[in-house]
């Protein structure tokens, strides 16, 4: 049976960077250290009463499709 595909969203090559750094300066995980911000961070939404407006940026199209 074929697996379930999610969707994936890239971060930015500077936001890897940082994050690589971040975690190592920790000695945790990449993904660990990245877990536990974005859910500090949805928590943090979740607080707000009012509309919290993302500034949308243009994703890049890949050549293949």
């Amino acid at each position: 049976m074929p697996r379930q595909r999610y969707y994936t969203p890239q971060l930015r090559r500077d936001l890897v960077g940082r994050l690589y750094h971040a975690a190592k300066a920790r000695s945790v995980p990449m993904t660990v250290l990245s877990n536990r911000m974005v859910e500090e961070g949805l928590n943090q939404l979740g607080q707000h009463s009012e509309t919290i407006r993302v500034r949308e940026e243009a994703v890049p199209q890949r050549a293949d499709g």
